[in-house]
């Protein structure tokens, strides 16, 4: 049966439904497994390339990531980070369409008002469809080349991916001990290694790919890991939320990466039972308030700008740690 609900917000004349398709079905599997729904976020009118060009001229630098690949031995397309702060929007955008970066406007649908009511809207259809209380969503923008590829990674939060425009893959893997090991989830937790994973070519066999268009929303389970590969420029929305799952994992694991780093134990999340987890997701949020780990946190590198006389639009730059 499908199920309707009529959208209580509009934005520069949109009155529509965000969300278009959902079933039952979809309801019963959400936050379960893996699919594609259709989405109606292209004809906001919000994600045109003037109208991106725009937000990018007004949204805050220090919330604007800019990246370009590193190829990496073990963390395939990994990321190096770029200083556009004198870079103006348009020739951000010509670089996503005709050069090799990759851009994030953290928190653009949150800190942006008219971003923010197409949010409210998005989320309250999917709180009426699933039955679930509201979300307390954060989500950001992604603009990116044709060339570009996300590196192998999870996210540590409950994630959708709102694809706007272009032509993306996505490789979606198991959440075992092979694709996730808790040290590398643990290391999340402090950002020692931020969220990429080691990658073989190997792996895709146990992949399961999907093509994502125009106007197409793809969900997974909490952790899985994944990658994304761009078969044309590509304008997407990410969006994440915290659940009572994804809160107690993550200072469990927080827990685990003390034990493991200060005091040599071996702690595995896939076998302790659920009262153990219950006991380090508590000892996890003291241990995180007090900042445990803070120390050995990793610096953001800057080693490049957007030049649109450069090659790819990248031009190298003296490094230095990030202060913006």
């Amino acid at each position: 049966m499908l199920v309707t609900v009529q959208g209580i917000f509009g934005v520069l004349g949109f009155k529509g439904m965000i969300l278009n398709g959902w079933t039952d079905e979809h309801t019963a599997r959400f936050q379960k497994d893996m699919f594609k729904v259709k989405h109606s976020l292209n004809e906001t009118g919000l994600f045109t390339d003037d109208a991106l060009a725009d937000l990018l001229d007004k949204h805050p630098k220090d919330q604007l990531d800019v990246c370009a690949r590193d190829d990496h031995p073990v963390f395939e397309f990994k990321f190096r980070t770029g200083d556009v702060r004198d870079v103006d929007g348009k020739t951000l955008i010509q670089a996503a369409k005709n050069g090799s970066i990759w851009m994030n406007l953290r928190q653009a649908m949150n800190i942006h008002p008219e971003y923010m009511t197409v949010l409210n809207q998005m989320y309250g259809e999917l709180s009426q469809l699933t039955g679930q209380k509201p979300f307390n969503a954060r989500g950001g923008i992604l603009i990116s080349s044709p060339t570009a590829k996300v590196p192998f990674h999870f996210d540590a939060t409950e994630t959708i991916l709102w694809h706007v425009r272009g032509h993306k893959r996505m490789y979606l893997y198991p959440e075992t001990e092979e694709f996730l090991p808790d040290v590398e989830y643990e290391a999340l937790m402090f950002n020692q290694t931020e969220d990429y994973l080691p990658y073989n070519k190997q792996m895709d066999e146990a992949a399961t790919c999907f093509d994502l268009r125009d106007g197409e929303m793809m969900t997974w389970p909490l952790n899985a890991p994944h990658r994304v590969e761009n078969m044309s420029y590509c304008v997407s929305v990410t969006t994440e939320y915290s659940t009572r799952e994804s809160s107690l994992k993550n200072a469990a694991m927080y827990a685990n990466a003390v034990l493991r780093q200060r005091y040599g134990m071996e702690p595995d999340w896939r076998s302790a039972s659920f009262p153990e987890k219950l006991l380090k997701a508590g000892l996890g949020k003291v241990l995180r308030k007090v900042g445990v780990l803070d120390d050995i946190q990793v610096q953001d590198w800057v080693s490049f700008t957007v030049d649109e006389t450069a090659p790819d639009f990248i031009r190298d730059i003296t490094p230095f740690r990030r202060g913006f």
